[in-house]
């Protein structure tokens, strides 16, 4: 399955008509842990993608399955859904990212909190904490959520969806001051595109843009 993940982020990232990738579980759990000869790459590949990734956490999301769910952009859950990354109970870290991306959603004091007590939280927690973005009372309106969700996502410039995560994700390793230069020298980028002048037309027009992405 890691293999099938992997080989999934490389295609979603070469085929320009996909705009963004969604990952959710088989069954009653989004995932509650990998088994031990799992290729390492797999969260870092999901993690690369340059388009939109949201896990669709339709239920349990323990230990590496966590810290999976937390390496794409959003998260949607159940209300009923539980969180927890427990290795410490096994004698060993979080070794897929979780140490270093739950602080940044969380804050260094409460994801210290979850990981020193293998502490479960479920879904209502989770939203309030902000470890999920979107929230839904049942399966049938988590379906409903995704489909929101994905029909804005891909109402919006394909180019500027990318440039928008690569500020966003590239900021957190710079200073203010640099962020605001990438930023910057993004919108230079974005205002060269055919997608740009589309939105120009299509506000003037008083349409709804069609952006391809180039």
């Amino acid at each position: 399955m890691a293999i099938a993940l992997m080989e999934l982020a490389e295609a979603v990232e070469d085929e320009d008509a996909v705009r963004a990738l969604a990952i959710t579980g088989a069954g009653n759990s989004f995932s509650t842990g990998f088994d031990p000869d799992v290729d390492s790459r797999v969260v870092e590949a999901l993690n690369a993608v340059s388009k939109p990734t949201i896990a669709i956490l339709n239920g349990d999301a323990f230990d590496e399955g966590l810290e999976l769910a937390l390496a794409l952009d959003l998260r949607i859950t159940l209300s009923g859904a539980r969180f927890a990354l427990t290795q410490l109970q096994r004698g060993v870290l979080p070794q897929y990212g979780g140490t270093q991306r739950l602080p940044r959603l969380i804050g260094a004091a409460r994801s210290l909190k979850m990981m020193l007590t293998s502490e479960v939280i479920d879904g209502d927690e989770a939203l309030r904490l902000g470890l999920v973005t979107y929230l839904a009372a049942d399966r049938k309106k988590l379906e409903r959520v995704t489909r929101d969700l994905f029909a804005t996502i891909e109402s919006r410039g394909p180019v500027g969806v990318r440039l928008v995560k690569e500020a966003v994700r590239k900021g957190f390793d710079m200073t203010l001051e640099q962020g605001i230069r990438l930023e910057e020298d993004l919108y230079a980028l974005l205002q060269t595109t055919a997608d740009r002048a589309e939105g120009v037309r299509a506000f003037l027009e008083k349409r709804k843009p069609i952006f391809k992405g180039a």
